[in-house]
């Protein structure tokens, strides 16, 4: 005869399973981000020493890998460029081996853009990855000079080389990048609904074969927290 489910205890197994899971996806989509940041690298390497050939070259080159990469979003004019720009800012590897391939392409065209410095944008790439932020977090800390509120009063850094919580903006994000999902060439661009409507139908059923107890609250659920409404994913009580 089966024992009868502990549901606390069941929770926390369940919890253990699901940061597995996590950290499994997270170090997967990792290696295929870094592998496409240096792939990005090598193109821009390519344009940039064939530059004399002018803006026309870039084109072409876009409409030729666009034709022979159907299903690859990120060949666009304005990449080709940015991925040229990347090379032309890090001609050596060194970086790309220790930083710049730990975050997201967003992340790194956003602190080539706006971070001209080179400590400084190391800063700031340490301080990502250490903390997990997203692309829209880490525009704001440099919106509102982040670093100069904070790294020059210190003058340290407990920066260490390891891997995000699994469950950090900068790791969900990672997990989401549609560069990635076309370097992989998934059919069509995920979006964010449809990973959470996807997650929701397997919720659903893990709740429906363990009974009652549990209950559904909803999806896109809404809470107000001074006057300021927020949409949570998903609910359960």
């Amino acid at each position: 005869m089966e024992n009868e489910i502990d549901i606390s205890k069941y929770k926390q197994i369940f919890e253990n399973i699901k940061q597995e899971v996590l950290k499994s996806q997270y170090k997967a989509m990792q290696a295929v981000n870094t592998e496409m940041i240096y792939m990005y690298w090598n193109i821009g390497k390519i344009i940039s020493e064939n530059i004399e050939w002018g803006n026309k070259f870039v084109d072409n080159l876009s409409i030729d890998l666009k034709n022979e990469f159907p299903n690859i979003q990120g060949f666009s004019v304005r990449n080709l460029r940015n991925m040229r720009k990347f090379y032309e800012e890090y001609p050596s590897i060194e970086i790309l081996q220790t930083l710049s391939a730990k975050l997201t392409w967003s992340h790194n065209i956003l602190l080539i853009n706006k971070i001209k410095d080179m400590e400084i944008r190391k800063w700031y790439m340490k301080e990502t990855i250490k903390n997990g932020w997203s692309h829209d977090v880490l525009a704001d800390q440099i919106k509102y000079k982040l670093y100069e509120r904070q790294a020059i009063a210190e003058k340290v850094t407990n920066f260490e080389n390891t891997l995000p919580d699994a469950q950090s903006d900068l790791a969900m994000q990672t997990m989401k990048d549609p560069y990635i999902f076309d370097f992989i060439v998934l059919k069509g661009q995920v979006k964010e609904k449809q990973i959470e409507d996807a997650m929701i139908e397997k919720i659903k059923n893990v709740l429906i074969e363990l009974g009652n107890g549990f209950a559904f609250v909803g999806n896109q659920y809404k809470i107000t927290v001074s006057d300021t409404d927020y949409f949570i994913d998903y609910s359960i009580i």
